[in-house]
């Protein structure tokens, strides 16, 4: 038996790579997209031969012939210029600071880091690894003085620690983790919460802030609404069904209308290992979800993680978990009512009627877009009244049809084929076997649904869909080149009469994703776009105050599109609609994850997450890039450490608001 493990690669190409779960005959997004946008007549054309003649998509052409970018677009700032080195680049007239470093105390008493003498405990004071959703809760409406919330996804063993990479011929293999190291892999999970501050221009850490806190797989954690207590949530150690420690793979999230920070949990499947006893219940929900994976070596010193231990417990994972972060020694808790899949992301908005509607992505090629409407409804002025808001309330899953339309459809035991005759006994069987329950439903396979956000300007809901290299021919058109399916689009969704809670609305794809110099691409992008301009892999998103639309990739690499991942302004509106701008690029290796914007729009938030992961498909490097041999030392630059996944923070040369 070999007695190493493979090198771990990303959660996010994991999720990727991973065979499809969705093995139902729902119709899937690119089927209907082909169905709602045939264009075989124009690509059969003459302009579409002079089109590919000119190596501009036609498709491109076909949406933005008529753009006006330079006279209409929201953004003004000198664009970046894409490509691939170490370091960051933003756009010029901007400032783009290291704010937050893995390992960086966020107490008076935490110790230096030392990569080469790390320690769980002093992890748990430090701040954590591969940091993605950033969320800013102002205190007093300040702009320059708040917390800063921060989630902490995954780790990387090949990046983090010293001496556990075997090289063969240009191959990588783990070395098995100690129990130490694989302690402090649990205490770089989870969450940062940090008070930071400007002055005089720059934003600080405030190392002796009262709330300052760190979440991470050891923290005690309640669970709330349908499921708390079930059957299936109970374990050895918690027969209660109400307690559990920790939360693992925290992409996305979002802060919520009272000021609470809410962490979604995604990939969990990697977490377990083992195999369910035979004939178990549980089988084709785990199935579903692909549990177990075993990437982690946890299971090899925790029982909770090795499912012919204990088979109820990934039944604990896969939920929002919503902290106050206004008390430090407060209980996080997991709101079942949301259901529970591989979350990415809740970003909200309080509806025209007091009720606040949540947007749910499924980060798995066919899964599902989410939505979930509060049954109680916001008080603005009684923050205590708002903090179980997320335990009931209605549950959505997304259908999508040929003619532009969508249908919310409930997921509410009882309802249509919800039944126990189906295998849903109550509303805790819908939540804890969401997707099974959308299947039934007959909701839209989309691709690799991620972040979701909902703009209180325009009235729009904005969809990343990353990308799916899995779909067939079959199942496109011509004038939807879009098998395998690598550079993902976005989707803008209008709400029935401007009603976030509304159960009917409208859609239209706003970009195809991609390079526009290739026809057989079919990206969207506005002529307008630049060779710098166009993207791939949409994955993270924010809409600033003014409702501008910013999107962040992953997935991005010398490959695949000769650049290396970052952030887009893409306009929404008018003649610049389709047109995209970058912005700020991130090093080799990395993926760009956050954004968040400061209400005044004078500060901007992104993520930097594992940097130098990669390298041998860079002409810069040429070879595998691990803790002794990296393909950059982002941030520090500095021989003695290792790369570290950072905050940055973006704000212009003399003051005002990004992009303005």
């Amino acid at each position: 038996m070999n007695d190493q493990a493979p090198i771990f690669k990303t959660s996010q190409l994991e999720a990727a790579d991973a065979p499809p779960r969705n093995m139902t005959a729902n119709p899937t997004m690119g089927e209907l997209i082909g169905a709602r946008f045939s264009r075989r007549g124009f690509l059969q054309g003459s302009l579409a031969v002079s089109a590919i003649a000119a190596t501009v998509s036609p498709l491109a052409l076909l949406t933005a012939q008529d753009a006006k970018a330079a006279g209409g677009s929201a953004f003004s700032f000198p664009e970046v210029e894409a490509g691939i080195d170490e370091t960051h680049h933003v756009a010029e007239g901007y400032d783009a600071d290291i704010l937050l470093r893995w390992g960086d105390g966020l107490f008076p008493d935490a110790p230096e880091f030392d990569p080469t003498a790390q320690t769980a405990a002093a992890q748990a004071r430090q701040f954590g690894y591969n940091n993605d959703y950033v969320g800013y809760i102002p205190f007093e409406d300040s702009s320059e003085h708040g917390l800063l919330v921060v989630n902490h996804e995954y780790t990387n063993p090949h990046l983090m620690f010293p001496g556990i990479v075997t090289l063969a011929e240009g191959e990588m293999t783990l070395n098995p983790l100690s129990k130490e190291q694989v302690d402090i892999e649990l205490a770089a999970h989870g969450g940062t919460i940090v008070e930071i501050k400007k002055t005089d221009g720059k934003w600080a850490v405030v190392k002796d802030g009262a709330l300052n806190r760190r979440v991470t797989v050891n923290t005690e954690m309640a669970i709330s609404g349908p499921a708390a207590g079930h059957a299936r949530l109970q374990t050895n150690a918690d027969p209660s069904g109400k307690k559990v420690f920790g939360t693992i793979n925290n992409c996305a999230g979002g802060v919520t209308p009272w000021g609470t920070y809410v962490m979604a949990e995604e990939n969990i499947h990697g977490y377990f290992a083992g195999e369910l006893p035979a004939g178990h219940p549980e089988a084709a929900n785990y199935d579903r979800l692909g549990i177990p994976e075993g990437s982690y070596e946890w299971a090899n010193f925790y029982d909770r993680f090795d499912v012919s231990k204990e088979p109820n417990e990934p039944n604990r994972f896969g939920y929002i978990v919503e902290v106050d972060v206004m008390d430090p020694n407060s209980i996080p808790k997991k709101r079942t009512a949301l259901g529970r899949f591989k979350h990415e992301g809740a970003e909200s908005i309080v509806n025209k009627d007091g009720r606040v509607v949540f947007y749910l992505g499924d980060d798995e090629r066919f899964d599902y877009v989410y939505k979930f409407v509060t049954a109680g409804k916001f008080n603005p002025d009684d923050r205590a009244a708002n903090m179980d808001l997320l335990d009931e309330g209605t549950l959505y899953v997304a259908k999508f049809a040929e003619d532009g339309t969508i249908a919310w459809l409930p997921l509410v035991h009882g309802e249509g084929p919800l039944t126990e005759a189906n295998g849903f006994a109550s509303q805790a069987d819908v939540v804890i076997a969401t997707r099974l329950a959308s299947d039934l439903l007959g909701a839209t396979k989309m691709d690799r649904p991620e972040d979701i956000q909902p703009n209180g300007v325009n009235g729009k809901v904005y969809v990343m869909l990353t990308n799916n290299t899995k779909r067939e021919a079959d199942q496109v058109d011509a004038a939807n080149p879009r098998a395998e399916n690598a550079f993902g689009h976005i989707i803008e969704i209008a709400e029935a009469d401007g009603d976030f809670a509304a159960t009917t609305g409208t859609w239209e794809v706003l970009l195809k994703c991609g390079d526009p110099s290739i026809a057989e691409v079919g990206s969207t992008f506005s002529t307008d776009t630049t060779v710098n301009g166009w993207f791939g892999m949409p994955d993270n998103c924010a809409v600033d105050s003014l409702g501008r639309l910013w999107v962040s990739t992953d997935g991005n690499n010398p490959t695949a599109t000769g650049r290396t991942d970052g952030l887009w302004a893409v306009d929404t509106e008018g003649d610049a609609r389709a047109t995209s701008r970058l912005f700020f690029r991130v090093p080799v290796g990395a993926e760009m994850c956050g954004p968040l914007f400061t209400p005044d729009d004078e500060t901007a938030f992104v993520a930097v997450q594992h940097p130098g992961d990669g390298g041998d498909d860079w002409e810069g490097f040429g070879r595998v890039s691990y803790y002794e041999d990296l393909s950059t030392r982002w941030p520090d630059f500095d021989d003695a450490l290792p790369v570290r996944p950072s905050v940055v923070v973006i704000t212009k040369q003399g003051g005002g608001k990004i992009a303005v």
